[in-house]
């Protein structure tokens, strides 16, 4: 890539006191309220969650405000979970450009989640451990909400016109055949636990290691084809708000995302979290760690989510100001304005495994001083020592390997793992892992 093509693409250095302005400028003065809470009782003490409310995007300015939440469920230890608890933001907000606006850093989110995801299973992997978790991680920035995910814990909108969605997708063998399809064309094996006499029993899990997810992060002794590539879905609500329930699978296997949203309607979040999990275990008792957090955006003029009305009810509103003979202006506004309660506007979703497609090509790699980033870990590279994700033997016709992004020697090599490019660990026998 010539000089001049790169040097189009680096992010100019903005004064503080530029971004800060704009800011002010550009958002919208009335932020919705953000409230929250959770609850959990342990069964084997591996879950673990996340509840910052208090981050910037630009430091010292609070009009950049926004808040993170997460879930992370451990297994084979807590070591996963508390390192990812604990890094997960960092490497996700290092992998945002600096000087970006509130838009632009909302686009640029869902290629850093994915960048973020990756880098700490990279950096957890080189502790030699073996437990793995599954992360559910959460940004709340004004009305806008972006999810990440691997594994099978989940997050759910109850959007204030009573729909209830789900803005993850569960990474369960059993479930999910495309990720059955995945792990087993890039080097692993799917299948039951083999018992005495052959007989195969238990949900689907890959060998070697018997995991049965397809996504998490740790995990070191399954095979690299259990990725960290986290689905992500980004969706912004209308000015009514709404609530989003995050938990370990604790909850989900005894709640369908419905009677979760039902069980703690009309609740201040502090006291649905603790509903939640009392419902789960009225339901199927203790089985696992069962972890919930709930987390309400509130217009600015309430205290509390309003209550969901029904849209029966909001139809019979309208039904009897029309038969009533009010003027045809007040009908209008109040159509107006039911019509803005819970709908939610998709941004963006995209849960491919291959980073190729993840991390994109039209983001900056080039730093002023010319020395080129690697998408993944941002560790400077000099320009003879990059590798774009296209590059090799194994890239597309169609691809262009010159406009990067690039990948430092490390990520590349967990890229091709990943993809079932290189050999991964000798596979061992079926024998029960979680």
């Amino acid at each position: 890539m010539n000089e001049s093509k790169v040097s189009n693409m680096k992010s100019p250095l903005v004064p503080l006191a530029t971004l800060i302005g704009r800011e002010l400028r550009t958002e919208k003065m009335e932020k919705p309220l953000v409230r929250y809470g959770h609850a959990s009782l342990a069964k084997k003490g591996e879950d673990y969650f996340l509840i910052k409310p208090d981050c910037q995007r630009i430091s010292g300015n609070p009009s950049s405000s926004f808040s993170v939440f997460g879930i992370f469920d451990g297994h084979n230890g807590v070591s996963a979970a508390v390192f990812s608890k604990e890094n997960i933001l960092n490497h996700v907000m290092s992998a945002i450009p600096q000087g970006l606006g509130r838009e632009e850093w909302l686009q640029a989110l869902p290629r850093a989640l994915v960048a973020g995801f990756v880098k700490t299973d990279i950096d957890f992997q080189r502790k030699g451990e073996t437990s793995g978790t599954t992360v559910t991680f959460v940004v709340v920035d004004g009305w806008t909400i972006t999810v990440a995910s691997v594994g099978d814990s989940r997050c759910i909108l109850d959007s204030q016109g009573g729909m209830v969605s789900l803005l993850t997708v569960d990474h369960r063998l059993e479930e999910n055949a495309e990720e059955r399809e995945r792990v087993t064309a890039s080097g692993g094996e799917v299948g039951r636990l083999n018992v005495c006499g052959g007989t195969e029993v238990g949900p689907l899990r890959c060998w070697p290691g018997g995991l049965c997810l397809s996504r998490s992060i740790g995990d070191m002794d399954v095979g690299e084809f259990i990725v960290p590539v986290p689905h992500v879905k980004q969706v912004k609500l209308s000015n009514a708000g709404g609530r989003l329930i995050i938990a370990s699978d604790g909850i989900w296997d005894a709640l369908s995302s419905e009677m979760a949203a039902q069980s703690c309607r009309g609740l201040p979040a502090e006291l649905a979290a603790k509903l939640v999990v009392k419902e789960a275990l009225r339901s199927k008792g203790l089985k696992d760690d069962t972890t919930c957090v709930v987390v309400d955006i509130i217009p600015p003029e309430h205290s509390v989510l309003p209550s969901t009305p029904t849209l029966k009810k909001k139809q019979n509103i309208l039904r009897s100001l029309i038969l009533g003979k009010r003027s045809h202006n007040s009908v209008n506004k109040l159509t107006n304005k039911l019509s803005s309660v819970g709908v939610v506007e998709e941004l963006f979703e995209e849960g491919s495994a291959m980073l190729a497609e993840r991390l994109g090509s039209d983001s900056p790699f080039k730093t002023a001083s010319g020395i080129i980033k690697c998408a993944i870990c941002q560790a400077d590279q000099a320009p003879s020592e990059h590798l774009a994700i296209n590059e090799g033997p194994f890239f597309s016709p169609t691809s262009k390997p010159w406009e990067g992004p690039f990948l430092c020697a490390n990520c590349r090599r967990k890229k091709d793992a990943m993809e079932g490019k290189r050999p991964t660990q000798p596979k061992v026998s079926r024998k029960e892992h979680r």
